[in-house]
């Protein structure tokens, strides 16, 4: 055992450096780590290009004409625009011929255009005017005025409500066929930007490990993983920390929290590099850990192995979760999603967003494919005592899962 993994096992880590400095100043003590991110290729033109030819695609083979999309990770997966939601609308619209137009307040031309990633015509309005009369009249003269439009699924009503009324002719339908069919399926360059950002956070956890300290708040611990996330070229997405008997509900108790001897430490952290998430959960003991914590944590790192096994190429999602409750039943947990066991789904999608359909859960039929990336998170809650969450991504490959982050070895070991 090195020093550094003594100190960390609560013998004096930094020499106490907690007892006498506050954590915005151990925070601070980021100097040699590298910038991991420095040479991230963020996504180009010619790939977006490829997403609106598939998302075209996508549109004849679903009989629908066009799609509709609102500020957030869709329209910057298609188009680039980052832009935020409001009572002024800006969207996009994408037709079944692969063009596309961004509709957008006059006064904001100049800002959309900015980060504006592939070639479109910008419908603009005015205070005083309705926007979507102008997408009704540009998919007018396209002759789409009866056709079918999709709206992605997180479109506000008020826009799926003025759409209807300005295009009184026009079906409107689901359009998660189409985003779906598109985002699901990771491409080389999103999985390398995915890996970048896993590396990142499990860089940041051992850096901050050593750190931690008896009487540390989460708040703490969060200065110290946010600022060595920084350092390391990612942009911090969010540091969850739970303490003690906190650990025992998944999101975490508003009850006051401190490191102490003997008491569980769940850290669940993500870092993005270009938009691109990790989401990594660590869970261990501050000093000694009990004979029953070892055994949970074991049982739990597991269950990640049994969920690996069952993600297998044309398996439908929710077999994964399936085998894993199966195991856990088998230890005496649940039985299903009851407590003490695990209460929430084995995974999530994740990419631009940190929780992306399809999840790992009871009764999700689509099967899995090559490139859809998946958290590995099948955690352990025992109420009023401790829960053990680990969690690693992985992205699936025609031979099967490969991990972003590899598992930890043991208890002792949380962070190898």
């Amino acid at each position: 055992m090195t020093m550094q993994r003594r100190q960390f096992l609560g013998t004096a880590a930094l020499g106490g450096l907690a007892a006498t400095l506050p954590a915005p100043v151990i925070a601070a003590d980021t100097a040699g780590l590298p910038d991991l991110a420095a040479k991230a290729v963020p996504i180009g033109a010619e790939e977006r290009k490829a997403r609106i030819a598939k998302a075209a695609g996508l549109l004849r083979a679903h009989d629908m004409d066009a799609l509709l999309i609102e500020p957030g990770s869709s329209l910057i997966y298609f188009t680039g625009v980052e832009w935020w939601r409001s009572e002024r609308l800006t969207a996009a619209v994408l037709t079944r011929e692969g063009e596309v137009a961004i509709v957008t307040p006059f006064f904001e031309e100049p800002s959309v255009r900015e980060s504006l990633g592939v070639a479109a015509e910008v419908l603009t309005w005015n205070e005083d005017e309705n926007p979507l009369a102008a997408v009704a009249n540009w998919l007018g003269k396209r002759g789409l005025a009866k056709g079918r439009v999709g709206v992605e699924e997180t479109v506000r009503f008020f826009a799926v409500d003025g759409l209807q009324k300005a295009m009184p002719d026009v079906t409107v339908v689901n359009g998660a066929p189409v985003v779906r069919g598109c985002r699901m399926i990771k491409s080389a360059a999103e999985i390398a930007l995915m890996r970048l950002a896993s590396d990142i956070t499990i860089a940041a956890y051992r850096h901050t490990a050593p750190r931690i300290e008896a009487g540390m708040t989460p708040a703490d611990i969060d200065a110290i993983m946010g600022a060595a996330t920084k350092a390391l070229g990612g942009r911090g997405e969010f540091n969850l920390i739970l303490l003690g008997e906190a650990s025992a509900y998944p999101h975490g108790s508003g009850k006051p929290q401190a490191v102490r001897p003997g008491e569980v430490v769940l850290m669940d952290c993500g870092a993005t590099v270009h938009g691109y998430q990790s989401d990594i959960s660590r869970s261990f003991v501050f000093g000694k850990a009990s004979p029953h914590q070892r055994q949970v944590w074991d049982q739990m790192r597991k269950g990640q192995d049994v969920a690996f096994a069952a993600a297998r190429i044309g398996a439908p999602a929710g077999a994964v979760d399936d085998a894993v409750r199966a195991y856990y039943e088998s230890l005496g947990y649940g039985p299903g999603y009851k407590l003490p066991g695990t209460s929430h789904r084995t995974g999530h999608g994740i990419g631009l967003d940190g929780h992306e359909p399809v999840n790992l859960v009871r009764g999700e039929t689509t099967p899995l494919a090559a490139g859809m990336c998946f958290s590995n998170e099948p955690g352990i809650y025992i109420p009023g005592e401790f829960g053990i969450r680990l969690e690693d991504c992985f992205h699936m490959t025609e031979g099967g899962p490969e991990w972003f982050s590899e598992p930890p070895p043991s208890i002792d070991r949380p962070f190898d």
